[in-house]
Order: C-alpha cells, then structure tokens, then sequence
C-alpha cells in the first residue's frame, strides 16, 4: 500500500513530467496525435474509472495490482465478467478489451475494418444461417446475419440462445430429442425474417457426447432430428452431412477459424500471423495452430495436417480432436482413480451393475479425494469403471489440501508415457509439433469453452501465463480459508457451489502445460466472445454454408406442417 507522502512524491513527478512534456513537444504533434486517436477512445479511457474499483479490492485478489493485468500492463476492463474482447476496427487489433458501451458499438461489427472486403457499390443484401450446437452438455442455436454484398462475407450480427440438456441424455427416446430442440427453432424463426426463412440454411452438429453414445443411438437421434426439421420448419436442411456428429478434426478447424477471421487475422489481403487455439468442451478437446516448422523440417504426415483455402491464402495446420478428455471425461477419468484405490485398499462400495439404476441414486459410502478441497464434499458422484459396474458415491476432502496428489492424478490420466511412434508428442502419445519450437512466440494463444468458464467466475484476468494458472489452481486447491483471503465473495460463493472446481483447475492445467507442452511463462488469451461474437466453431462451420452449392442446400419450395410443436 502506498503511503501519503510516497503519493505526493509520485503526483509531483507526474506534473513535472506532464510540464516537461508540454514544453518539449511542439503544438502541431498534439494536434496530429489527436487527429489519429479513434472516435471510440474517450470511451476506451473512461474504463479507467474500474481502476478505483480495484484499488479496494483485497490484496492478492485477481482484480488488484498483484493480478497478472498488472504484471503484464495496462489491460482495459480486463477483469469484466463479460467475456466480451472488442475488436478495434482502426487497427485491426483484436486484444483491447472494451467498457459496456463499447461493446454496444462493436455489436454489429464482424471484423476489423482494415481487413477492407470488397463491396459491390449499390448491393444491399443480408443472408442468414442458422446452426444448431448439439453439445454433450446443451444444445444452443447461432442465428448469423451476414452483409453478402462484400468478399469475402461480413458477419453482421449473432443471437443465440442455449438449453439444457443435451441430445445425448435422450438415448433411445428419439422422438423426445428431436422436439427437445424446437425452443431453439422458435428462437431462430422470430430472428430470422419470416421472407427469408426458405431460402435459410439450418445445419444440426453433435459433438464429442453424441458420439460417445455409440453409432446405433446416435443414427437414430439424428435421423428423427432431420425428419423433424423438414416436416416442421420452413428452413433448407442442409443435405449430407447437415445433420450428423462432426468429426473432431472438423470441431477444431471451425473453431480457429472462428477465431482468427473475429480477430481479422485471416480473410483480408495482408498476410498476418494467425492464434493457436484450444477448445475444451464435455467429452473432447481440440488443439489447432499453423506451425512454422523452419528449420525443425517437415511436419509428420498423418490426419493431423489440415488443408484449406480461405480468401486467397493457403493455410497448412495442424489439429487433433483428444476424444474422452473433455472436461467432464476428464473428471470422470480422475475420480475413477481414486475410486478404484479405495476398492483396491479393501473398502466396500456398492457396484450398480446399469447407467439407469444410477438416477436418483443416493450414496451410501464417502471416500477421501485429494481433488476435493480441505471441508468440501461432493455428494452422489456416478462413476462408471465399465459398460455393467457403476458407483455412486460421497468425495470428500482430506484434512489438509492434497493439490500436489490431484495434480499427479490429473497427469496421469493423460496417459505421459504411452509410446509416442512419431516424436515429437503431446499426450496418449500423440504426435504434436512442439509449440515452444514450432509456433511464433509473438502469436497469440487462445483457450475457451470449459477453459474460460474455470477462470472467468473467479475474476481471473482474460491475459494470463501457465505460471498464472498453476497458482490459481493451488490457491483453489487449498481450501475456503485460502479463498477468504485471496478471493471475492461472488468468486468465493461459485467455489462453495462446484466442488469439483479444484480438481477441474487441475484437469486443465495438467492438460496446457504437461500435456501440450505449453511453457510456463507463455502467456494465454481467454475470453466468450470477441466483438459480442460467440468463441468456438459454430461460426466457422457457417461460413462455407453461404454459397448454396458448395453448402449443399436448396432454398425450400415445399409448405411445411402448421402443426410444429413448441
């Protein structure tokens, strides 16, 4: 803490400084510098005013000057519960976080201006896509209006809206997962203009959770999920692959190429460097990033290279989809661990021998988990070891906090040293170019989904390094008294409302660091959205959906039924 004669000094040296600069500089330098500044920097500077605000936040919390926004400079808003990255449309520059009402000014924007598309004088066109994310947790729909007349495509605008639960979790009531979506078709019928609807793509993609449900389930759903949408809605079903699981490889080249076309590193004519980025749902995980092999030689032939044009470049990528280390995999694979040491030291659990026998149930024994914080419990916790043995059961946390034991457990279910064929690898002895050798360390990285909602609640800045993380992680790990001393009290009371959240931080730390061999001074970007646009691969997949014919649709002639069902 500052003291009062310290600040005087500081204020004097501030004045002498500001004087000094005055008398230095000639008038006509001011004026040029105003005339460069963009007209939305009033607005940027006044997030100055969040300054005071954490200034009486408690010392060592992440909104104060010990957070990592201090250690790595002056990071407007940075600590806004929002998600929101703007886009500064002067410079192209996707890394400034703006106030509320700058994000009202970005909402309509979809990239930087510099990015310059080529507009047909005179045309005024708006098309619309509609996708549908058939998560493992949720399924949520992206409604995307999009300005046609340019090129490549503008992204105008975004609504989306998001329920639970997931297509998955219907299993064999086919019927109930196809309707269980038409709260997100009304959504999409009251945005998209009703002159447009017919001649409107509408694409379903399930992920990692559908796919876990096995091939014979899985068709069922998604063929009840087709029939409904044609017979019900007005929207062109797209043909093929339109409703289907996409493949992991394809999850993460949406999701980069989201990214990058919001930060304006991809569809313009300059050459830039493009964002790694790292997307972590429920049932997988997806790596994407341009290596710069150099001298390191040729990256490995194998799925993992993806091809693509977009605009006029060629982009050579490297991605891999880690199906079953998603988060919630990820947690399962850990309290399985310590599920099977309590069966292996003798304790008697009870084995439920079917997944439907598990609702409703109620634990009958506890067992000490070193990834449950010191006085937490987690109650009626499913885990399942196989097909036909289930157990559910009470997690509590040991005496004193065990972090070091959860970060072991958390590493080892990456499988570190299953054989790696073709060097170098990552985790599960897959072979990865090493981000330390093969990727520019002026890049940016990216992390979201499962990554950001780990982070955010706690007041985690939205720019952090490894270093950052690993701390986190152990202050969490430690127990409440630890978070009364570091944390806030809304980031105090989303702790007391997941005791998973210690072993989760784990999950992914072990993953980032350990597994994809990120250093621990690297410094990493999280956010929800950029420019009041929604992260992931949703938008990426809705792109190539604009051309009818590369697309595979058809606008729609055939009258629907009347008798849709909300």
């Amino acid at each position: 803490m500052i003291n009062t004669r310290n600040l005087r000094v500081i204020m004097g040296a501030l004045v002498l400084l500001s004087v000094t600069s005055y008398l230095v500089f000639p008038s006509r330098t001011f004026a040029e510098f105003e005339a460069k500044v963009p007209t939305h920097t009033a607005n940027i500077n006044h997030t100055g005013a969040d300054d005071t605000d954490n200034d009486q936040k408690k010392p060592g919390s992440w909104g104060s000057d010990k957070s990592s926004a201090a250690k790595h400079g002056s990071k407007e808003n940075e600590n806004s519960l929002s998600g929101d990255i703007g886009v500064d449309t002067q410079t192209g520059n996707g890394g400034k976080v703006t106030s509320a009402g700058q994000m009202e000014e970005h909402k309509l924007l979809s990239r930087p201006a510099s990015m310059n598309p080529s507009a047909d004088k005179g045309c005024q066109k708006t098309d619309y896509v509609v996708m549908i994310d058939a998560g493992s947790t949720g399924s949520r729909v992206h409604v995307y209006a999009f300005d046609t007349c340019v090129s490549p495509p503008a992204l105008m605008r975004e609504e989306f809206k998001m329920l639970k639960p997931g297509l998955s979790s219907f299993d064999t009531d086919t019927v109930g997962a196809a309707k269980s979506l038409d709260p997100l078709l009304k959504f999409a019928l009251e945005t998209v203009p009703k002159d447009k609807q017919s001649c409107t793509p509408v694409a379903v993609k399930a992920t990692a959770g559908l796919r876990l449900l096995g091939k014979t389930k899985s068709d069922a759903i998604l063929k009840e999920v087709r029939l409904h949408l044609e017979e019900h809605y007005p929207f062109a079903v797209v043909e093929g692959d339109g409703v289907s699981i996409m493949d992991g490889s394809e999850e993460g080249v949406f999701a980069w190429i989201t990214t990058n076309y919001l930060l304006g590193n991809i569809g313009g004519a300059e050459k830039t460097e493009t964002a790694a980025v790292f997307d972590l749902g429920g049932g997988s995980t997806q790596i994407v990033f341009e290596p710069q092999m150099g001298d390191l030689g040729k990256m490995a032939e194998g799925d993992h290279v993806y091809n693509f044009i977009f605009g006029d470049r060629q982009f050579t990528l490297y991605q891999f989809s880690h199906l079953g280390y998603g988060l919630m995999q990820g947690r399962n694979k850990i309290n399985l661990l310590v599920v099977e040491s309590a069966l292996k030291d003798g304790q008697k659990l009870t084995k439920l021998t079917a997944k439907f026998k598990t609702e409703n149930a109620k634990a009958e024994h506890t067992i000490n988990n070193p990834c449950m914080p010191p006085g937490v419990v987690a109650s009626d916790v499913v885990c399942e070891l196989a097909e036909d043995e289930f157990y559910v059961v009470n997690f509590k946390g040991p005496l004193e906090a065990a972090g070091a034991q959860c970060r072991y457990l958390a590493e080892k279910v990456l499988n570190l040293d299953t054989e790696c064929t073709t060097k170098p690898c990552s985790f599960n002895g897959v072979y990865q170019p090493s981000l330390s050798k093969a990727f520019h360390q002026n890049s940016e990285m990216w992390v979201f989904s499962y990554f950001y909602d780990r982070t955010n609640p706690l007041g985690f800045p939205k720019s952090f390094t490894m270093e950052e993380l690993k701390d986190l992680t152990k202050y969490v790990c430690a127990g409440e008294t630890m978070w009364q001393d570091i944390l806030l009290g809304d980031s105090v009371k989303a702790l007391q409302g997941e005791p998973h959240w210690c072993l989760d931080l784990s999950f992914i730390t072990a993953m980032l660091h350990t597994g994809y061999n990120i250093p621990l001074h690297r410094e990493l970007r999280t956010a929800k959205t950029i420019a009041n646009n929604e992260l992931g691969w949703c938008l990426g997949a809705s792109l190539p959906l604009l051309d009818p014919m590369k697309g595979g649709w058809k606008c729609r002639v055939k009258k629907v039924s009347p008798e849709a069902e909300f």
